[in-house]
């Protein structure tokens, strides 16, 4: 990937939100650069400002201040409509709650972003049963989400995610819903997708075992990045830095187990039926910006342009 131009960069990107008169500070100038074939996790306390990020490098929200510029272009120079297209055409999302449409097979709840580029039904179809096969579930392609187990929804939502070949997969806690046999094939699946297509991916996980898989490691804290290991030489941020995985070769998935309960809602354990926030890139519906980290999670889909204002 060496001359390509970066997947992102925010410069001294700052976000602050007003609640009742009083200003929040959620980010404080923030600054990296995402190349293509990235794999990072994203990490910190509850309140370092994981969420808000991942909401800008998502052209979810936009920056108070600073730059932040995705697949090319300033995110503050482009209008709603152009900022609904962008997210289409660059980023993919992954959320911890699934967020597929529970009444709608697998096939078409992928080919839902390709809906919003005004693909044919028949390319759609096609495109989306292709990428469901990528992920192993060429053989569930009209199954609802309440006929399948947490791991293969999330497979769907995986493969809703990549089925517009984004620049940038963003997963928010990908494995928060799943068992752990579940959420390693899972990890196996995102990292053999990251090393064969090229795709960005960004994780933001609590789990340290989920963070030491990645190759970079951004620590954040206060709403600044305190770390980053692929720019910090110093000593004083070894504890910062990924353990040693190997990542010699793509990693192969194993089908996931389907014993795990199934989800009597299709959404996952823990979390309402319906929903369309994985679908935030195609449709310009926006989950929530988050003021912290603190228990906003993957907040309910609004209709809203992401603007920020």
């Amino acid at each position: 990937m060496t001359g390509s131009p970066p997947a992102i960069e925010a410069v001294d990107v700052s976000r602050t939100y007003q609640l009742d008169g009083v200003s929040v500070e959620a980010l404080r100038g923030v600054s990296l650069v995402v190349q293509p074939g990235d794999h990072v996790a994203l990490v910190g306390p509850s309140g370092s400002g994981k969420s808000t990020l991942m909401h800008l490098l998502g052209g979810l929200d936009r920056p108070t201040g600073g730059r932040l510029v995705i697949g090319g272009r300033d995110v503050n120079a482009l209008s709603p409509p152009e900022m609904a297209t962008l997210r289409n055409e660059t980023i993919g999302f992954v959320f911890q709650a699934f967020h597929l449409l529970p009444r709608t097979s697998a096939v078409e709840n992928v080919a839902l972003p390709l809906v919003y580029r005004g693909v044919p039904a028949r390319q759609r179809r096609e495109r989306a049963a292709a990428m469901l096969g990528r992920v192993g579930l060429g053989h569930r392609l009209d199954h609802r989400p309440n006929q399948m187990s947490g791991g293969e929804q999330q497979r769907v939502a995986i493969a809703r995610a990549l089925v517009t070949e984004p620049t940038v997969l963003l997963a928010d806690e990908p494995t928060g819903n799943l068992d752990s046999v579940t959420g390693a094939a899972v990890l196996e699946l995102l990292e053999r997708l990251n090393a064969e297509s090229g795709v960005a991916l960004v994780m933001v996980t609590h789990d340290q075992e989920v963070a030491a898989r990645a190759r970079r490691r951004i620590t954040m804290r206060d709403g600044v990045v305190v770390a980053d290991s692929a720019t910090d030489d110093d000593a004083t941020h070894l504890h910062d830095r990924p353990l040693s995985v190997d990542h010699g070769r793509p990693a192969t998935l194993v089908p996931a187990p389907s014993a795990e309960p199934r989800s009597v809602s299709g959404s996952g354990p823990g979390h309402p039926s319906g929903g369309s926030g994985g679908a935030a890139g195609a449709t310009g519906r926006l989950p929530h910006p988050p003021v912290n980290d603190r228990g906003t999670g993957d907040a309910g889909v609004v209709t809203g342009d992401g603007s920020g204002s």
